[in-house]
């Protein structure tokens, strides 16, 4: 791992005993336990001196059981207060006192692409940190039915930053570590970067998620799909099992055409166009090509969370 520079250390010492361990265990018979594994590790972040903290949301999605380690090695139970499927952030607390210093939030929209940025973790209650440069700020499309409209990229690229935190020169909280992109396009080059959710989309509905346990708005309609965007079209790769789209017969190696009387090119644009359909619980009609031959597809949507187990709610 890189050494940081001098003034890096001190810009991070009152970050870094804001950072925990994360612990998750998941059942075997989870939806997501099969691409997510069922234990999970992670970073997290202290936002209130209540003791909230954000990290990503899969590694805690349908967690039953979670422990949270703080910098000074206190490990207690932890639940989940509440996820944003829409930013992919979650908010999980400790079951009991865990003291200790909260996060400066920063403004993402001052971090430029070619800045120098620093992601922030705590590896078994072991704070560490690495230095990055800011690549792009873009839009960035999830096969899972998930698009962040401003994503930030980082590189070089490090594994094992789930639900770290992407701070500025000043040591304030700009990003949520997300997922290591592998042949991300760079200014026409395909490169390895890290990619993270901008602090920004949490305080607008942190209070939503803190009493109902998600947004209070209407939740979007859910497929119950993969999508991967290749030179043949959108092709889905994956459907989950008893979901709406394998209820309504779609299957892996159909290519999207049509979502209602709107063609769909990319990935972006074909999940912003199933959402602009309305709430969770709609029909979605899909034109659909399999073995040469177009098919209509109509999901019934359903909103995502009633597939998922509650876990360690509370």
């Amino acid at each position: 791992m890189p050494e940081m520079s001098a003034s890096t250390h001190t810009f991070l010492g009152p970050a870094l005993g804001t950072l925990v361990s994360i612990q998750s265990y998941i059942p075997d018979n989870a939806m997501s336990a099969g691409m997510l594994g069922t234990e999970r590790t992670g970073h997290g972040i202290r936002l209130r001196e209540d003791g909230l903290i954000v990290t990503i949301g899969y590694v805690v999605t349908e967690a039953e059981e979670i422990w949270i380690t703080s910098h000074d090695r206190r490990a207690v139970p932890g639940f989940v207060v509440g996820s944003d499927f829409e930013s992919g952030l979650a908010l999980i607390k400790p079951t009991m006192p865990l003291p200790g210093p909260i996060m400066e939030i920063g403004d993402p929209s001052m971090l430029g692409v070619g800045d120098t940025a620093c992601i922030a973790g705590s590896r078994e209650a072991n704070p560490q940190a690495v230095e990055v440069h800011v690549v792009a700020k873009q839009e960035f499309a999830g096969r899972w039915e998930y698009v962040l409209d401003k994503a930030i990229f980082t590189a070089p690229p490090y594994e094992s930053w789930s639900g770290a935190a992407l701070l500025d020169q000043e040591g304030r909280l700009c990003g949520v570590g997300s997922l290591v992109i592998q042949g991300f396009e760079v200014n026409e080059t395909r490169r390895a970067t890290n990619m993270f959710v901008p602090i920004d989309l949490l305080p607008p509905i942190i209070d939503e998620i803190c009493e109902y346990g998600r947004r209070s708005t209407p939740p979007r309609p859910w497929l119950g799909l993969l999508v991967d965007d290749e030179d043949d079209g959108l092709i889905v790769v994956g459907v989950y099992r008893n979901c709406p789209a394998d209820k309504a017969g779609l299957r892996p190696g159909d290519v999207i055409i049509r979502v209602g009387d709107q063609p769909v090119h990319s990935l972006a644009n074909m999940f912003k166009t199933v959402w602009s359909l309305g709430a969770a619980g709609i029909n979605v009609p899909l034109l659909v090509l399999r073995s040469s031959q177009l098919q209509e597809v109509v999901i019934k949507s359903t909103d995502r969370s009633e597939f998922l187990k509650k876990g360690t709610l509370q």
